[in-house]
């Protein structure tokens, strides 16, 4: 049984569906998990009297390890297949939530922590893999931000849960239940999910495109049927085969390497629009926002509920990409996005420009703090609606087939690198100077339109395998 049509093509099997929901649940572990030690920070900083360098370590190690993580789901996706890797970063994410939660030191804490990051990063790379591998290529980029949908849905079941928790035991360093400080609940939360995630891996079909890399026809013949009915499953067959032929034909049996500082061009791509989507400083962005806040009249008690509304903001301009990628396509989208970045951040280094006060006494005179205000949810609007969904979509189907894996795993790597590099320069740059910080943010949001029209083709409405020939220069495939 399928949904209506949509724009007279053929309706998309509510299966399909099912299966793109339930591989996007690997974006909210990372959303989750991203975001669920903001409500522990403090109380683990005051647990085991950390100073101001170890705290920021504690909180941002996770990263290297989703960095780690997204390496290395590539050869694990290859070699093993797509659900197997989704089951493993179930069982690492699993095992850090207990961990984290039971932690009797810091040191503990941050190797667990580090495992945590590397069960995400496995997640993040897998969910948009899986995803552009089992979509219909009409509705393929609709179903791909499904990804970026889960990680804020699990950024605000994250804060949610924090303040559920802090609100019920008067506090994160307060007892809660079995003797268990809340802030230690916050992290054992974080099973849940897990064993959602686990217990979905066992459920879902391999990638039709992995089972044809592996030789087993048959079953990928299968899952193509199931998946997409009214496609010519024979020509989706030949079009994979093909491609396999072409990349030994070439040469490249799968390999990264290429003539371009030693990979090839379209890794270089996808590397870049990770690195452009981090350092627009969207994960530091509110981490003066107390003080803007506080600057335009909110009370410094009201910024959780301010965080929550934020995510929730979050989740309605991504349902509006997903409603709009498959209609006018990834370019104009990530254009606009970029303008509104741009533009909004650039307002946001005027307004603090003139500034008045240091630290946390900091206020903005006259109509700036308003301006900051708007300018900062413009900002996110500006990126939740673009960058934030379609750069995952992007990654998940410009590789060619046989690295796609690995390519994706790399390129994720170095997104959760440039989440690292920006997580721990904001600090010091923001006190050196934070009209100069919010500016260089802007030069990056403009940065990032010149790179998307002059070298990101359109990929609407294409196969995985058109869509990975636009990325290949001309005569570099044949010999």
């Amino acid at each position: 049984m399928s949904t209506s049509s949509i724009e007279g093509r053929p309706g998309v099997p509510r299966k399909v569906i099912g299966l793109a929901i339930a591989g996007a649940v690997g974006g909210f572990l990372f959303g989750f998990d991203s975001s669920v030690v903001n409500g522990a920070v403090d109380a683990i900083k005051d647990e085991f009297a950390l100073s101001e360098a170890v705290t920021g370590f504690a909180v941002a190690v996770a990263l290297l390890g989703c960095a780690a993580g997204a390496f290395l789901a590539g050869k694990v996706a290859d070699r093993y297949g797509r659900i197997p890797a989704m089951k493993l970063g179930a069982v690492l994410f699993l095992v850090s939530a207990a961990g984290t939660g039971f932690a009797f030191g810091v040191w503990d804490l941050i190797f667990w922590r580090l495992v945590g990051g590397l069960g995400i990063g496995l997640a993040s790379v897998i969910a948009p893999a899986y995803i552009s591998e089992i979509s219909p290529r009409h509705v393929r980029g609709r179903l791909a931000s499904l990804q970026q949908l889960a990680i804020t849905t699990g950024i605000f079941a994250a804060l949610l849960s924090d303040a559920l928790f802090a609100t019920t035991a008067g506090g994160a360093n307060q007892g809660l239940w079995l003797g268990l400080e809340a802030w230690r609940w916050m992290f054992l939360a974080g099973a849940v999910p897990a064993v959602v995630y686990g217990w979905i891996a066992f459920t879902l079909p391999e990638s039709p495109r992995f089972l044809i890399f592996k030789g087993h026809e048959d079953q990928a013949r299968k899952v193509f049927e199931t998946i997409a009915p009214h496609e010519d499953t024979d020509r989706h067959i030949r079009e994979i085969q093909a491609a396999i032929e072409e990349d030994k034909l070439a040469g490249q049996k799968g390999s990264l390497r290429g003539k371009v500082f030693g990979l090839q061009a379209v890794v270089w791509i996808g590397i870049t629009l990770s690195v452009l989507q981090q350092f627009v400083g969207i994960n530091v962005i509110f981490y003066y926002s107390t003080t803007l806040w506080k600057a335009v009249g909110f009370q410094e008690k009201d910024s959780l509920a301010i965080s929550v509304a934020t995510s929730i903001t979050n989740i309605l301009v991504t349902l509006v990409a997903i409603a709009l990628v498959d209609r006018i396509g990834r370019r104009p989208i990530l254009l606009a996005g970029s303008v509104g970045m741009a533009v909004s951040l650039g307002a946001m280094a005027l307004a603090f420009a003139s500034a008045k006060g240091t630290g946390d006494q900091i206020s903005l005179p006259g109509a700036w703090g308003p301006v900051a205000l708007v300018a900062a949810n413009v900002f996110v609007v500006s990126f939740g609606a673009s960058w934030g969904p379609l750069v995952w979509v992007l990654l998940g189907e410009i590789f060619p087939s046989r690295i796609r894996a690995r390519a994706l795993g790399l390129a994720a790597a170095a997104q959760w690198i440039a989440n690292f590099a920006i997580t721990l320069s904001f600090p010091v740059m923001a006190a050196a100077s934070l009209p100069l910080t919010y500016a260089m943010y802007a030069l990056f949001a403009a940065a990032s339109f010149f790179f998307v029209m002059f070298k990101v083709p359109e990929t609407n409405g294409m196969s995985l395998e058109q869509a990975e020939t636009l990325f290949v220069p001309k005569g570099s495939v044949k010999v």
